[in-house]
């Protein structure tokens, strides 16, 4: 049975923060994160570290000198998007997250869509940077023994470790993924403002004439550079853990969607000035930060910058872990999935049986992809993609949903129709730009077996209606 979501009186200001009324613990410890930890779990999907090495390079092979309006461009949908969230952030604390907003106001059949390209949202973002991860294990790898190590062997200890930390205690998770991001930006920021000061404090005209840039290379560019943010959202999913959710929680996905804009911004402007007079191919490096660190001329960053980006890429897996196995557990509580995923621990107090499936079906697809081969660049462009179109799904749901649930709780006013009308546009843009031009294989591919996951979670959903009835809509 679905959990009522909290509300605020009939008669509440629309700008007040409603009051935390008591909610159900699914079993997980109640209120025992602070709202920096609750941060935290939103940065940490977000991985910060992980766009500057590995997908600002891939926006700029796409929109050049047009790279920074690329991320401009994304960072506003997002934070579009992040208000619709954190207006229903207001009002439910669940670890449901997003897939409760849409499910609350929406029919029930695209609650379940909700529902299933979250979860896929969140396992392949894991998968996806389980790629960095390997990626960047080998540049030190190399570095400091001269060989690699085999890939298989990575994302075995990735993917296990994090597991294995998401299982035993959520405010472990939420503090090293805190302190992990904090480090690995720190130096970046480092790196970014001493490029900006060598290179003398004054406009690069070609980045702001856009020279060379062709409109087409920016919105696909966008494209990508959304995956930079995707995650934002993951501290709703926090909703029973937090202390003083309904507080705490919009603010959480407010400011990370704000902090983390400007830092990407920032970073791919000062990473295109940086590799032009490095004179080497930006898009191609494999390790970015560790040539900008040079030119910087604090090259002892540019390893502790490459070891940061490792370390956070553990960090975005372990928060993906933790949201993915929190929606599986509601997602098994609402009926979608199997009863014995709302089991949790009786000493961790986690989603145990939760964690441990998403544990596996993170494994999978990455393992699967470096047994052939694949390079972890690759995996993480692959994935990440096919991440993306869960995430834009979720958000346009949402951002639709809004104004229906404003409306029930008479809080609707036009500046929200607003506010939805162009979060919803927002996303759409993101989708077209997903599909034309037609990219290159493999990701030509992609939409496809995303469609396909999407019509056997609902052929799932409707078994699961006849057997059990419809699943009850949240009030």
């Amino acid at each position: 049975m679905a959990e009522p979501l909290l509300s605020v009186d009939g008669n509440l200001a629309a700008e007040s923060l409603p009051p935390v009324v008591a909610t159900q613990s699914y079993g997980l410890k109640q209120h025992i994160l602070s709202p920096l930890e609750t941060l935290a779990q939103s940065i940490s999907t977000i991985a910060p570290t992980a766009s500057p090495t590995m997908t600002i390079p891939l926006v700029f092979a796409l929109a050049g000198n047009g790279t920074w309006l690329a991320y401009l461009f994304a960072g506003v949908g997002v934070f579009l998007v992040a208000l619709c969230v954190s207006r229903f952030a207001r009002y439910s604390a669940s670890p449901g997250s997003l897939y409760v907003y849409a499910s609350s106001t929406l029919r029930p059949v695209l609650g379940s869509v909700t529902a299933w390209a979250l979860l896929l949202a969140y396992i392949a973002t894991g998968a996806s940077v389980v790629g960095g991860f390997i990626n960047y294990a080998n540049v030190l790898a190399l570095a400091i023994v001269g060989r690699q190590f085999p890939s298989l062997l990575l994302v075995a200890t990735s993917v296990g470790v994090s597991t294995l930390i998401a299982y035993r205690d959520v405010k472990i998770s939420a503090r090293l993924m805190l302190w992990i991001e904090v480090v690995s930006v720190t130096f970046i920021v480092t790196v970014a403002a001493m490029l900006l000061w060598r290179n003398g404090l004054h406009l690069d005209l070609d980045q702001m004439r856009l020279k060379g840039v062709e409109p087409s290379g920016v919105r696909l560019g966008v494209v990508l550079a959304l995956f930079s943010f995707v995650g934002f959202e993951s501290a709703t999913t926090l909703g029973a853990e937090a202390r003083d959710p309904l507080r705490t929680i919009p603010r959480a996905v407010i400011q990370s969607a704000i902090l983390v804009g400007i830092f990407m911004i920032a970073c791919a402007y000062s990473e295109v000035l940086g590799f032009r007079n490095a004179g080497q191919d930006f898009g191609q490096s494999a390790a970015p930060l560790h040539v900008l660190a040079e030119q910087a001329g604090i090259p002892i960053l540019g390893p502790l910058i490459d070891v940061g980006a490792l370390i956070s890429m553990f960090a975005c897996i372990l928060a993906c872990v933790t949201a993915a196995a929190r929606v599986l557990m509601l997602m098994s509580h609402n009926g979608v999935t199997h009863k014995r995923l709302t089991r949790t621990h009786h000493r961790n107090a986690t989603p145990g049986a939760a964690v441990i499936v998403v544990g596996l079906f993170t494994f999978l697809p990455a393992a699967l992809l470096a047994a052939r081969g694949v390079r972890g660049a690759d995996i993480y462009g692959w994935m990440g993609s096919l991440a993306t179109y869960g995430f834009i799904t979720v958000y346009a749901l949402v951002a639709i949903a809004l104004p229906f649930h404003l409306k029930r709780e008479r809080h609707l006013t036009p500046a929200m129709i607003g506010l939805s009308a162009a979060a919803t546009a927002a996303m759409a843009f993101a989708l077209i730009g997903t599909l034309y031009p037609v990219p290159p294989a493999p990701y030509n591919w992609l939409p496809y077996l995303y469609l396909a996951y999407l019509i056997a979670g609902l052929i799932w959903y409707l078994v699961n209606l006849k057997r059990s009835g419809p699943l009850n809509r949240t009030a």
